[in-house]
């Protein structure tokens, strides 16, 4: 299975990424038009590791947004779906500790994260709602959520260009840079239908959680959603 489908079905979307792991991170830099280096530094900032803060990083493809994390001295778990991610981080990254582990049901008993992060992640999750809850469930009370994801740039006319032009760019670059473009059209088209910043932070709301906000970059292509929980 080269491409997932919209339903995104778990067994589709693991196999999707084991596909496009081993050159995930260079095809991202080139997509991203080499923003994701300061979204992820933008996200380590606010997340603000510390040694003994233990946190699990969802998503966490070939450990990218883990490394960071781990060399401030944070007690970190880079836990992702897809086998083939994990090799190539596991590969790439030998000091840190990789799971294999499903975001709507997670492998952790309840209060045993200070934090949990999910980078470019949330959006490929079956059921949003129910990943919310999950990441509720095993962070204690008073840890935080911080979540970085695609979203809806804040000005209009640029809005328009971002979602029509960029988004049908994508993949004609993703054809010239990576072995399976045919991921990169559903990738633009997960991005597409994602909500806007308002919209998720209500669904985070309604799983749980607290004193939920955000903080746009890049003009809002990219959003950091944050809260606590009580």
């Amino acid at each position: 299975m080269s491409r997932a489908n919209m339903d995104k079905n778990p067994q589709e979307v693991a196999a999707m990424f084991d596909g496009v792991a081993r050159r995930y991170d260079i095809v991202n830099d080139i997509l991203s038009l080499g923003r994701t280096k300061a979204w992820r530094k933008a996200a380590t900032k606010i997340i603000a590791p510390a040694p003994g803060m233990k946190i699990l990083d969802m998503a966490a493809g070939t450990g990218s947004s883990s490394a960071p994390l781990a060399a401030a001295g944070a007690d970190v778990i880079a836990a992702d779906f897809s086998q083939g991610m994990i090799a190539a981080g596991q590969k790439a990254r030998p000091d840190l500790t990789f799971i294999k582990a499903d975001a709507l049901n997670l492998p952790f008993e309840d209060n045993s994260f200070d934090l949990f992060t999910i980078s470019f992640g949330l959006r490929n999750t079956q059921n949003t709602a129910q990943a919310l809850a999950e990441a509720r469930r095993v962070v204690k009370s008073g840890g935080r959520l911080v979540v970085v994801e695609f979203s809806s740039p804040s000005f209009a006319p640029f809005r328009a260009i971002y979602m029509n032009y960029l988004m049908r760019a994508l993949p004609f670059i993703a054809r010239k840079t990576s072995s399976n473009p045919d991921a990169y059209i559903y990738l633009a088209d997960s991005i597409r239908a994602w909500p806007n910043q308002k919209a998720l932070a209500a669904q985070i709301v309604d799983a749980g959680w607290t004193q939920v906000g955000w903080k746009n970059l890049t003009g809002g292509v990219v959003a950091i959603h944050m809260a606590v929980a009580p």
